[in-house]
């Protein structure tokens, strides 16, 4: 019999399911549902409610939930094989919370099946929309538990992170201010993640500590509730919050729901939820210290592993627990692939091709020109008003220009990465533009680093369906390494590796100081906590 397990991911826009054989090694099956196009009644633009305040970003629980009915109609309605499914986990995207009040626990643990998901949770939350991910109303909550905390160092050193507005504890404590009889009226607080789990299990599932760690409420090291934390942001917190748990966590078998309405196997297990950035992390195999993924899109990310937890001391970057039991860190840069178009179109280059055949003319170093491609605000290094800065560059150089921004992206990464004290041996490049060749040479080099392609279109809900894995492993008294339930599902692009240039490593050793001096010239100078 085949062992087959579930990974499902709740983004903002989506819900997704992977199915994979895991003695196949392979991928069995994929369905996405986007949220605007088959549940258009719930007015989602994105996946997100329309509001007035354009900082206001919210969601729907209940939009989730009938999702997910759907989502198993489908997989039901495509001949999967539910029966046989061994364990399901899932991924759902960061930061956003659920409201729940005290009918919630029993509503779970007596799911109607004759009736949808939408119509037994009537009547269970205390708030009825969700702030997402998105949401950056919560500047001054920000400021008020960082303040108690004693200022960016010391609340990264806490919690992982600095406050940042989209993490779930301001938004908590945004919610007590402004609707303190509805807060009262709470007595669980959910994840997107640990609510869904939730609805799998029929019971209030606990939140995993890859999750759990973005929303400067957990002790990082310790990996319990902080407590001041906790008193920093509202009162009455621990009671309404769920337990901690690791990520191999089973919450119960599948709940009676699910397997009345769909034929999902009785004896399947519920594993916690964890969010979409860890599950990624897995998803890619970055299941070991050093491994590093360098996303290039809209937004350029560097995901990275590690051993022991190091904090950012200026706060930039983020420290998450990893479904592994280790460290995951994670760094958005904001000027990503807009900008390396932006440099492109500035210069009528048709294509990429052409880009990256211009890039190819020019000396690794650049002959010393520094770019600073700040075409929006940034936020590593922060930064909130756009400038473009160029240091012994040519503004007129089209070849030295597409260089340069390549350079200056790849050298703030390694710059902005130093705090974790973990240099990378094995980079996966992934996104759009790791397609380009000349680009991910710029990276072996300024990294002094292998870098590999990889191509894996629902990271997270692979990632999922591989702690499912894991976690049914677990249960069964086996301890399987990471690298075994890895193989195979995140093997990277045959062919691709591209190795460092000794001579252009040893360029970019020295050039990196210069271009470190020259971002600290053009930033403002720093606030004080």
């Amino acid at each position: 019999m085949a062992k087959l397990f579930l990974g499902l991911d709740s983004s903002t826009q989506s819900l997704s399911a992977v199915i994979i054989d895991y003695d196949r090694r392979k991928v069995v099956y994929g369905k996405s549902l986007n949220f605007d196009r088959v549940l258009p009644q719930y007015g989602t633009q994105n996946g997100v409610l329309p509001h007035p305040d354009p900082l206001v970003k919210h969601s729907s629980p209940l939009l989730w939930a009938e999702a997910l009915d759907l989502l198993f109609a489908e997989m039901k309605k495509d001949g999967v094989a539910l029966g046989e499914i061994l364990a399901i986990s899932g991924s759902g995207h960061q930061h956003g919370s659920v409201y729940l009040n005290a009918r919630a626990a029993g509503t779970l643990a007596k799911l109607d099946p004759q009736k949808t998901l939408v119509e037994n949770l009537g009547g269970i939350f205390s708030r009825p929309t969700s702030p997402i991910w998105m949401d950056s109303s919560t500047a001054v909550e920000c400021a008020e538990i960082r303040k108690k905390l004693g200022g960016i160092k010391a609340t990264a050193e806490i919690t992982g992170s600095d406050t940042f507005e989209r993490f779930t504890g301001p938004q908590i404590r945004k919610f007590y201010k402004t609707e303190p009889e509805a807060y009262t009226q709470t007595a669980s607080i959910a994840l997107v993640s640990s609510f869904m789990a939730s609805l799998l299990a029929g019971k209030i599932a606990p939140i995993d500590h890859g999750d759990g760690a973005g929303m400067n409420l957990m002790d990082i090291r310790r990996k319990v509730w902080h407590p001041d934390a906790l008193a920093a942001t509202a009162p009455d917190l621990k009671q309404k919050l769920p337990p901690l748990a690791e990520s191999w966590k089973v919450v119960g078998a599948v709940s009676p729901y699910f397997v009345k309405k769909f034929g999902l196997n009785p004896e399947a297990e519920t594993l916690v939820w964890s969010g979409d950035n860890p599950c990624s992390v897995v998803g890619l195999g970055l299941i070991r210290e050093g491994m590093v993924a360098i996303s290039l899109g809209t937004s350029d990310t560097y995901f990275g592993s590690m051993k022991k937890c190091q904090t950012d001391a200026h706060g930039e970057g983020h420290v998450f627990g990893s479904p592994t039991g280790d460290y995951m860190t994670l760094i958005c840069f904001k000027n990503g692939s807009l900008a390396r178009e932006k440099i492109r179109d500035a210069y009528g280059i048709k294509d990429w091709k052409k880009f990256g055949e211009a890039l190819a003319t020019t000396p690794p170093g650049n002959n010393g020109g520094i770019l600073l491609p700040w075409f929006e605000s940034e936020i590593v290094p922060r930064l909130n008003r756009p400038g473009i800065h160029r240091f012994d560059l040519d503004e007129k150089d089209a070849a030295a220009n597409c260089r340069a921004i390549v350079e200056a992206q790849m050298m703030s990464m390694r710059l902005h990465s130093q705090w974790m004290k973990v240099a990378p041996d094995r980079i996966f490049a992934t996104g759009g533009a790791s397609q380009d060749l000349s680009i991910l040479q710029v990276m072996a080099d300024v990294m002094n680093c292998h870098v590999e392609r990889i191509e894996i279109s629902k990271s997270a809900a692979l990632g999922a369906a591989l702690r499912a894995a894991h976690g049914w492993f677990v249960q069964a008294g086996e301890r399987p390494k990471w690298e075994k339930v890895v193989a195979g599902f995140t093997d990277p692009v045959p062919n691709s590796e591209i190795r460092p240039d000794p001579k252009a490593a040893k360029v970019y050793d020295q050039l990196i100081e210069k271009y470190a001096r020259c971002e600290r010239e053009a930033l403002p100078p720093p606030a004080k906590t």
